[in-house]
Order: C-alpha cells, then structure tokens, then sequence
C-alpha cells in the first residue's frame, strides 16, 4: 500500500462535544480562521473561541510581546500564539505565563529540547524504526493518535537526547497544524519491549522535571492516552511519572495488559496493521516523514527565541521543584510505589 498523507477525520459525533453551534456566529469564525469546520465548533464550545476573542487576545500577545524586555525574537504569527490561548481557553495571563514557560523549559534543557533536526542520525534512526510517529487516520473526535513503541529504543546504542528530541520534533510538527491546537491528541503506546536498561537512560531528578514541567509548558491538549503490554520493571517508571503529572491527565490515562483490552477502547483504523489495523507501519512513518521535511525549518527557527530572565518562572516553579525532589528522596529511602491499576 501507498504511503498516504490525507489525515482521515472519523465520523464526527456530538455526543461528547454537546450540542453544535449554527448561525452567523459560526459562519463568521470559519472566515476568519484555517482550521476546520468541526475544529470550529469544538473550539467555540470547549475553549471560548471566536473571532472577537481571537482578535482581542492575539493583539494583546502581540502587544505584551512587544513590550516585554525579557523576550527575543519571539514568533508572534497567529499559528503560534494561538496554540498558548487555546491550551489555556483564552485566559491572556495563562497563555503568556506559558509562553514564558516553554521558553523556559526548552532553554533549561537546550540539549533535550533545541536543535530540533529529524535528520540528526540517532533521531532518523529512531523514527524509521517506528519508536515514536502519529497515524495518519484521526480517530473519531477529529484528534491526531500518536503511537509509541519502546522496541526500537535500543538502551544500550541511544541516549536520553535522541529520545527527547524525537518526542518534541514530534510534538512541535503536529502543533503547526491549527486543528490539533483545537482537537488536542490521542497517545497510544505499547512498552512490551521495555527494559530496566531504560530507565537508567535518565537521571530520575531531571526527568520528573522535565514531566512536571512539560505539561506545564508545552500547549497540548491531551485528551486521551493508553498504555499496553507494561512490563514489571516499567509498572514503577509509570508509577513515578504519573506522580509528577495533573489529576486531570491522570484521570485520561489507561493501562491494559494486551492488545486485545486496547481495541474494546480505541478504533483499530487508528492503529497500524502490524496492531490490528489497516495501514502498515511502513507506510505511516514514511507519511508521518513527509511531514516533518515541510516543517523541518520551521522547527528549527524555533532556536531563534529567547527569554532573556527567568527569574519570576523560576520563583513559580521553585516549591514545585523541591516537590519533586522530596519525591525522589522519599522513592530512593522506602522503595515503594502505589499499587498500579490496570483494565
């Protein structure tokens, strides 16, 4: 089979979303905007979106930007600033504490998080190898699935870089699309193959800041996630980071012990044929790759952004921090971990 690039969107249901939004309202949005029709109504419905918010808020982005001594080459395309707005409903102050925040981050852990090149050779490796890639099939609330696979994420030949930057190449990629700002994403991964050796590939201290303050600062909406087939010693590592996590993505966080529990939850066109699906896994990445090639300079401009002084995110972060810490202190003294729950 040809490798495809039409993003399928699946029968649009309004049971969850409630009811639909029709008149001059929604006719005036869709002029004013590239996403679509049912990106629209989501995004009028669940984030408070319409033209008068949209123009009122990207202006006072702009503007605060603008004004702001702390920020440097910031992109002030509606693109951009839209995706901060959206993830936090339009609250202006929200959106530009996590402006300031993503920034923050991606200069904190620069070697993890800039120089976002997917034809840097450990990162092309992992990606044709299928670690990490979306389906090309939205499932059926319009949203991206991203697939995960610990199988190629050969502890012993990659390190903790490759696999950050794969993450984030991934995620930036997808955000350039306005329907995802709106939609949010669908995670689905299958750790089957995992190690112990994995877990050593990340210093336990940085990667619950890194979790903690990835949610925080990366503005995606993450609607939906699943997780197959965990091995022994990976049921303590999703213990952990799901302890640095929000209740709220906790709460949308599953676990199933086979493939077979995953598919009485998620629509197998979703999934590759090598899961149960259609498509072939082969033909997905080479799609998924199309993709990051037309995004690849955008990706890396990205690098061009500074936030000159930290100093009130990290006073905001400080107590956060020394939680995690505690955290990790208190794992390493009594060695136990909450009892996982499993379908």
């Amino acid at each position: 089979m040809a490798a495809t690039r039409v993003m399928v969107v699946r029968p649009w249901t309004n049971n969850r979303h409630g009811d639909e939004i029709h008149g001059e309202k929604e006719d005036e949005l869709l002029r004013q905007t590239t996403i679509s029709e049912e990106a629209a109504r989501v995004a009028m419905r669940e984030l408070r979106e319409d033209e008068a918010a949209r123009t009122h808020c990207i202006g006072q982005m702009k503007d605060w930007i603008r004004k702001n001594k702390d920020l440097q080459n910031i992109r002030t395309d509606n693109n951009f600033l839209l995706r901060f707005l959206r993830s936090k409903k339009f609250s202006l102050p929200m959106a530009q504490t996590m402006l300031m925040k993503y920034l923050n981050l991606r200069q904190t852990f620069s070697h993890l998080l800039m120089d976002l090149d997917y034809l840097n050779g450990p990162v092309l490796e992992l990606i044709n190898n299928g670690y990490m890639f979306p389906s090309p099939v939205r499932d059926k609330y319009g949203r991206r699935v991203i697939l995960y696979n610990a199988g190629p994420l050969d502890p012993h030949k990659y390190d903790c870089i490759a696999q950050a930057k794969v993450h984030m190449i991934t995620y930036e990629t997808l955000l350039e699309d306005e329907d995802n700002q709106v939609f949010g994403f669908h995670h689905i991964g299958d750790v089957k193959a995992g190690q112990a050796a994995h877990i050593t590939m990340w210093s336990v201290t940085e990667i619950a800041t890194v979790f903690k303050w990835g949610e925080q600062s990366v503005p995606m909406r993450h609607k939906e996630i699943h997780i197959i087939n965990i091995p022994a010693p990976y049921k303590y590592v999703y213990d952990f980071c799901a302890g640095r996590l929000s209740q709220k993505i906790k709460e949308r966080a599953s676990v199933h012990t086979s493939l077979t529990s995953l598919l009485t939850k998620v629509d197998s066109s979703v999934l590759p044929k090598e899961w149960g699906g259609v498509i072939p896994m082969a033909d997905m990445i080479e799609s998924w790759k199309q993709e990051l090639a037309s995004k690849r300079e955008t990706l890396l401009a990205l690098d061009k952004m500074k936030l000159l002084d930290n100093t009130s995110i990290l006073k905001k972060k400080a107590q956060p921090v020394e939680k995690a810490r505690k955290g990790v202190e208190d794992i390493s003294i009594m060695g136990s971990f909450r009892k996982l729950e499993v379908d």
